[in-house]
């Protein structure tokens, strides 16, 4: 297993490893994406001091690297070219959140391993990597033939696109064979339910969006306990969001466009923090003190690694954290031969590595969430996904929020 040294330079470790520049840029520290940048003030600050500054836990961040360092260099993708009982060849493809990619890959691989299935071919990359190798695929106008047998991904921005999976969807090629009697009761609800009514999509599972407040910059004001509350002008340019988690973050401008219109999106925009550039930092060899956002919205999961006794303080929402759904899409025509993959994948095992290890919420109805019943769930539900033009809408909020932001 990789060791990280922690009083080497950000640069250092992003040049020896750079499979971890994706990680860096994930939990905040979008500066090092510009090169000039990561040259000039990745040499001159150790990790140990860029996770003190962020009030980073350490070890869950180091953990972090050594798993996408090792995920790298261990982990392949299971390539199958031909078959020995020249049985058709299976693919899954899709994205997978970064924090349970690597035990999802391995208990695949010992799935197909255990059931001797050697027809199985499967490209699960890290979410850090974007869509964009898959939408350039899809856009060379591949038939439904061409398609992968079960597909997965977070968010709203690559399945409900007309130009791509939409156009498939509509006519048919997808359909819903997860079979669950019930769904957990997190998602089985008057409030709540995931479960589309068409059975085009299947879920397995969630990505919630929730607050990390720094009590030490409040200044006198409340802690923020609603979206509603994000919204207010006394949080004016001290908000910071997950502009870079594109299937989070469009999933929380399409819940506020849905809940508070044009004018909600505005007000996100213009309460989003201009972080300082670090070169600001550094003047004459000394250092700036820079802004610090008051809220930092981010996944769940990312909560747990701020050291306990920080002026820190995780906020699940009251009217609910935001909900990107980990979707899964199953071509109908080889529906019969990927069952036993669609059973695998909303199993219980696979339901514990992402509830567990992932905070991710699991749909299945044997798991414990581990969240706490009175923690709601902020859904955009089936009936306003249906009417509306999903990637115009996301286009649509996302030039409001800039315009806002920049003003």
């Amino acid at each position: 297993m990789t060791q990280i040294n922690i009083d080497e330079t950000v640069f250092e470790i992003i040049e020896k490893y750079p499979v971890t520049l994706d990680i860096f840029i994930s939990q905040g520290f979008n500066n090092f994406a510009d090169k000039a940048v990561l040259e000039n003030f990745g040499k001159k600050i150790t990790l140990r001091n860029a996770l003190i500054f962020k009030q980073i836990n350490q070890d869950s961040f180091t953990k972090m690297l050594t798993d996408a360092i090792d995920e790298k260099d261990t982990i392949s993708d299971h390539n199958v070219s031909s078959t020995i009982d020249g049985s058709e060849t299976l693919q899954v493809t899709g994205l997978l959140p970064c924090p349970v990619r690597l035990p999802l890959v391995e208990e695949l691989n010992s799935f197909i391993e255990s059931n001797q299935l050697k027809n199985i071919k499967f490209d699960l990359k890290a979410a850090s990597m974007g869509l964009d190798w898959l939408k350039n695929d899809l856009k060379k106008g591949a038939e439904a033939d061409d398609l992968a047998d079960v597909f997965i991904s977070a968010g709203f921005d690559l399945f409900f696109d007309n130009k791509l999976f939409g156009r498939h969807k509509n006519s048919g090629v997808f359909r819903d064979t997860t079979q669950l009697e019930k769904w957990n009761s997190m998602f089985s609800n008057a409030e709540i339910d995931l479960r589309d009514p068409k059975k085009h999509y299947s879920m397995i599972s969630v990505v919630p969006a929730v607050f990390l407040v720094n009590t030490t910059e409040l200044n006198g004001r409340e802690i923020p306990k609603s979206w509603e509350d994000i919204l207010k002008p006394e949080f004016r340019k001290s908000i910071s969001l997950p502009v870079a988690d594109f299937d989070l973050f469009n999933a929380i401008l399409l819940n506020i466009h849905k809940e508070y219109g044009t004018e909600g999106i505005e007000a996100l925009g213009k309460n989003l923090m201009k972080s300082m550039h670090p070169s600001q930092m550094i003047k004459e060899g000394r250092k700036v003190k820079p802004e610090k956002p008051v809220v930092t919205i981010m996944p769940y999961f990312f909560t747990k690694m701020v050291r306990e006794g920080d002026s820190m303080m995780a906020v699940w929402p009251e009217d609910g954290a935001i909900i990107s759904p980990i979707f899964m899409l199953i071509k109908d025509s080889s529906a019969d031969k990927t069952q036993a993959l669609v059973d695998f994948f909303i199993s219980e095992k696979i339901g514990e590595v992402l509830a567990h290890q992932g905070l991710f919420p699991s749909v299945n109805p044997n798991i414990d969430n581990r969240i706490d019943k009175k923690n709601k769930f902020m859904w955009l539900g089936w009936d306003y996904i249906y009417s509306q033009d999903i990637p115009e809408l996301i286009a649509k909020c996302e030039s409001i929020f800039t315009n806002a932001a920049e003003m």
